[in-house]
């Protein structure tokens, strides 16, 4: 039995101590806010649980062998590294930290103690991701032309990191996944419209290798809320909408086909669109969270790395991150990810 400390209980963590709560290889013992009236509604739904404002108190517990980090962005580190330090093998809602150095730091510490840090790149776990990972391994796409991303909703707005930051992790992880592989450069837009002093909005190019190209679109200033993520093959076409509960994964028949049958100039080819069938598969429902949990568990049980979402895919996002933001400070220009 793992025993876990859930620290930050905000928009996520009441969601992890239930999870982890459930499980059977786990529980939670702990959880801590600075809100008190966050941690009585806590102890309300589950009076078993040991409540404090003070997270200090879960590190320094010789029970838990393991926390779940669902704070502000800009405490991951710091909380992270305290964790480590601590001896607790560490589960750290994204972004893993806020720059790539703090990231290293935390991936060298998390290696010198022996102790898993996995990041909360919960989409990765999504069963409609795990599909479209499958058609592009499986060839059924053929060659990925591009791939682009929409994310957005009207709010709900932040004010410790903008909308890229918040939102944009998500995509860029999947990506990643997707295509075996962190970007090689990136291009990005990003725009203030609501006068704050953080983005609320972004547009980002990223260009992988095999010159695969992806976009990604965030907003919190948007009529409707939006999930989804297209890929465009040379055989096939695949869209995924996270939020069509019937058929989140659409596989369309369409590809473009060169024939010289009928051409305009001597060597010229004709391209002739071809259109075919739009399969619906039946791909069954999962809570991602509770997925991402069972495999953070397992992985400390087995103690093996979580390999889908280690300190270095973490590291390879914030990464992409850093390389996107300093591109919309330079209005577009194209930074090489390193």
């Amino acid at each position: 039995m793992v025993h876990v400390g859930i620290i930050g209980c905000g928009h996520w963590g009441p969601n992890h101590v239930r999870i982890f709560s459930q499980l059977l290889n786990s529980k939670a013992l702990m959880c801590a806010d600075f809100d008190e009236g966050r941690l009585k509604t806590i102890k309300s739904l589950f009076p078993q649980i040991e409540t404090t404002t003070d997270y200090k108190k879960i590190l320094a517990n010789k029970e838990i062998h393991a926390v779940c980090i669902a704070t502000p962005t800009n405490t991951h580190y710091s909380i992270a590294k305290e964790a480590l330090e601590h001896d607790k093998h560490v589960l750290c809602e994204k972004p893993l930290a806020l720059t790539s150095s703090e990231c290293e730091e935390l991936k060298n510490l998390a290696r010198d103690k022996n102790r898993l840090l996995m990041v909360g790149h919960v989409f990765l776990f999504n069963k409609g991701i795990l599909w479209l990972k499958e058609y592009i391994q499986s060839g059924e796409l053929g060659h990925i032309h591009y791939a682009y991303a929409t994310r957005t909703n009207l709010g709900p707005f932040r004010y410790d990191v903008n909308a890229l930051w918040d939102l944009a992790p998500h995509d860029i992880s999947i990506f990643n996944f997707l295509f075996n592989s962190a970007p090689v450069n990136v291009s990005a837009r990003g725009q203030k419209c609501l006068g704050n002093s953080q983005e609320d909005l972004a547009f980002a190019t990223l260009e992988y290798p095999g010159n695969c190209m992806a976009n990604v679109h965030v907003s919190w200033l948007d009529p409707k809320k939006v999930r989804q993520i297209t890929i465009v093959g040379d055989k096939k076409m695949v869209v995924w909408d996270d939020l069509d509960n019937l058929g989140p994964i659409q596989l369309y028949d369409k590809h473009v086909e060169k024939t010289s049958t009928f051409y305009a100039t001597y060597g010229e080819f004709q391209l002739l669109s071809k259109e075919g069938n739009i399969t619906i598969p039946k791909i069954g429902f999962n809570e991602p969270l509770k997925a991402q949990a069972e495999y953070f568990i397992n992985c400390i049980e087995q103690n093996k790395n979580p390999d889908v979402c280690d300190a270095q895919k973490g590291l390879d996002v914030t990464k992409t991150l850093c390389a996107i933001q300093q591109s919309m400070d330079r209005k577009g220009e194209c930074v090489v990810v390193k």
